[in-house]
């Protein structure tokens, strides 16, 4: 694969943007404001990288990232993402996106709610639970004794594969949590969210380096579907 596309391309979608890049990628940017408004990030990224409408990113990428707000999943074009693979960052904030019912009662998650409306292709939820910094300072080459593990969930295995491998080009290993369903366990305000990778300064100091499957395991285990969680 050599062209991730981005379906938003804000705090986590410009930096996995960057990764990719450094990483030998060809990247096309998109955001709900029109590609004029990228103009400075792509003149960040160089030669690799260009920017487009939505659905001209979704139809150039052999990888798509959707990076957008939760409220606006339907906006994501459905033709052009047929039979790819798309990376899903979103978390459910309510008071951004307002109240999704079937989220609040517990019934679906997030990723499984973007699959559903991209019947044809394949979501794999990565990306959600790492404050983007993080994200950008945490990336070590394969072998290194620092490098960090992300988290992975998703329904096909092929496309589980696929984002694997992606996430070794950028610097990243990765954790299989299983199923879309599971998805939950590393959301908003689990065990297993971003203080997984935060240092002991918090996130204004340096996160933890080699965040591997010992860490996450428990932090995985630990999860509490919010109706279960006592306030």
């Amino acid at each position: 694969m050599t062209t991730l596309g981005l379906i938003g391309s804000g705090n986590i979608g410009g930096t996995v943007a960057r990764l990719a890049v450094n990483a030998g990628y060809d990247v096309v940017l998109s955001n709900s404001r029109g590609p004029e408004t990228l103009a400075d990030l792509v003149a960040e990224l160089g030669p690799r990288a260009r920017a487009a409408t939505s659905t001209e990113a979704a139809a150039a990428g052999d990888l798509v990232l959707v990076s957008v707000p939760l409220h606006a999943y339907r906006a994501v074009p459905v033709e052009p993402l047929a039979g790819k693979v798309v990376i899903d960052t979103n978390n459910y904030y309510p008071d951004r996106d307002g109240t999704i019912p079937e989220l609040e009662d517990e019934s679906t998650t997030t990723s499984e709610l973007l699959a559903a409306h991209l019947p044809t292709s394949d979501v794999v939820k990565a990306f959600n639970n790492i404050y983007f910094k993080h994200l950008l300072e945490l990336a070590r080459p394969a072998g290194s004794p620092e490098r960090t593990s992300l988290l992975i969930a998703g329904d096909g295995e092929n496309a589980k594969k696929t984002v694997t491998g992606f996430l070794d080009d950028i610097g990243y290993n990765a954790f299989d949590a299983g199923p879309l369903a599971e998805g939950w366990r590393y959301q908003r305000d689990t065990a297993a969210y971003a203080g997984l990778y935060i240092g002991p300064d918090g996130f204004a100091g340096p996160p933890r380096t080699g965040v591997g499957p010992d860490e996450i395991r428990p932090k995985l285990a630990a999860a509490r579907r919010y109706a279960d969680v006592t306030v």
